[in-house]
């Protein structure tokens, strides 16, 4: 299989095109090298794939460069490019959203449809759903997205629907909860937690610590990626890929306290605009069409990337 992944220098880019290398897939990854975070860390998550015969990188920008000679060819998309974060979408932040994944996204359809890709996989996330409710959320679920990042994430979905609908583009939309593990955005909770924990520094906590999440743990959520490039599938399915479990912020700082060693200090502040209550994944959907569970606890994957964190900070 020749595959496509945008984003393949982030988080969990780079893990996919790991895994696909492994598997005997030859493997073109695009990523522009954005400067949401620092490059050298992007940089770092490639350094297994720059020895390997089946990758190849691009550092085409999706909004900007000639698309078709990269996608002609090739199986499947795994579009996973785009710009990540709520706090970051509000104000003057929003026209890079709308940009990375709004516009980039359409140009990707474009190009997967004139190239007659086969199937595109598009990494969407659980902030489509804004609030949730008090159970599992439901692909069918209204979406209402609470930040202005989740509206560019369902925008996006939106557009691979009508490229289903009006092209017949065999487009799929997996909707991610809350993923973590080695190579995590530093941006993003758990890491900030672990890294409080083994700097011994304290936690800034947004909110009272009740906020619930749906933690995914990255291999997880990578099977379910991969799974999804040949699943028989209905042009724009749409499907949660969470960990099944909600566990609150409280819980969570406990359990990295136990996974390093120590109790982690906090500091806690009001609650940031965009920051819903609650994230809970109904993956009843996953199993059916991608014959996918999730399979690893929080627990083991925060052993995981405790351990990374060791091995890569000290």
């Amino acid at each position: 299989m020749y595959a496509v992944v945008t984003g393949a220098a982030g988080f969990i880019g780079s893990h996919l095109a790991e895994a696909l290398c492994g598997s005997g897939h030859q493997v073109l990854g695009i990523d522009c090298f954005t400067d949401y975070y620092e490059r050298s860390s992007k940089r770092r998550n490639l350094d297994a794939l720059e020895s390997t015969r089946s990758f190849s990188l691009s550092t085409a920008d999706l909004r900007t460069g000639a698309l078709p000679p990269l996608f002609d060819g090739a199986d499947v998309v795994f579009h996973l490019a785009g710009q990540p974060g709520v706090r970051e979408s509000w104000s003057a932040g929003f026209a890079d959203y709308c940009s990375h994944n709004i516009l980039a996204t359409q140009l990707v359809l474009e190009a997967a449809a004139a190239c007659r890709c086969p199937r595109v996989v598009y990494a969407s996330s659980s902030s489509v759903y804004g609030t949730a409710p008090p159970r599992p959320s439901l692909e069918t679920d209204l979406p209402r997205p609470l930040s202005p990042y989740g509206v560019t994430k369902l925008a996006a979905e939106h557009l691979c629907g009508l490229y289903a609908e009006n092209f017949g583009l065999s487009t799929v939309a997996l909707r991610y909860f809350s993923v973590f593990g080695p190579r995590q955005r530093p941006d993003m909770a758990i890491g900030r937690v672990i890294g409080a924990a083994l700097r011994g520094h304290t936690f800034t906590l947004h909110g009272t610590g009740e906020q619930e999440r749906d933690f995914t743990y990255v291999q997880d959520v990578v099977e379910a990626t991969a799974a999804a490039a040949t699943a028989d599938l209905a042009p724009g399915t749409v499907v949660n890929i969470g960990g099944g479990v909600a566990t609150s912020m409280t819980d969570l700082i406990d359990l990295v306290g136990e996974a390093t060693g120590g109790p982690v200090a906090v500091e806690r502040t009001p609650v940031q605009a965009g920051d819903v209550d609650r994230t809970s994944a109904n993956t009843d959907a996953a199993h059916l069409l991608l014959g996918w569970s999730p399979r690893f606890s929080l627990r083991e994957g925060l052993a995981e990337q405790v351990a990374w964190a060791r091995r890569t900070f000290g």
